[in-house]
């Protein structure tokens, strides 16, 4: 019977693993809590993003890296991973900074969907994995709407009247160039 010792070891172990999932009944949110454009180059672009981490759990959670993928308007945007470490506490968030990638492509075919669309926000969603300490690799969707800066042209420079009357005597003004 030496199946039996055997086989208690593995439900001791099943079960042991059981109790430590046990405390990751709700798996961690990630959403896009920022974006900045830090480089933009012919073959590829860089963006620094805010990633906020939430934790819907009753224990802490140990991040040590995660993998995601932004689309835009259903168009893949963005890919980035970071291996960076976070803490989120029970019921708490946090926010990890991470650098993503984009091709020429990716962007050329976003700037033109916004510019036909004419709209002022996008939809998006970012999907990936989360790893774990002590569990694994975890996967997060989410969906949301990012909100558009509105850039309107400057208004057209005046020219104050004296400079439009030093302008008719012959003699060019700076204000008198602002309206060439």
């Amino acid at each position: 019977m030496k199946t039996r010792p055997a086989l208690a070891l593995l439900v001791v172990a099943w079960l042991a693993a059981c109790t430590h999932l046990a405390g990751l009944p709700r798996k961690p949110e990630v959403s896009l809590a920022g974006l900045r454009p830090v480089q933009l180059g012919l073959f590829e672009q860089r963006f620094a993003l805010k990633l906020r981490v939430q934790n819907p759990g009753e224990v802490d959670l140990s991040i040590d890296g995660l993998q995601f993928t932004i689309e835009l308007n259903g168009q893949p945007f963005l890919e980035g991973l970071s291996d960076q470490s976070l803490t989120v506490a029970r019921f708490g968030e946090g926010v990890l900074e991470v650098m993503a990638t984009s091709t020429f492509a990716s962007t050329l075919k976003q700037l033109r969907e916004l510019k036909r669309a004419g709209r002022d926000s996008v939809d998006y969603r970012i999907v990936g994995r989360v790893s774990v300490v002590g569990v694994g690799s975890v996967p997060f969707e989410r969906r949301g709407e990012l909100s558009l800066p509105l850039f309107e042209p400057p208004p057209p420079r005046k020219v104050p009247p004296s400079a439009a009357a030093r302008s008719q005597t012959g003699r060019l003004t700076s204000g008198a160039l602002a309206t060439i």
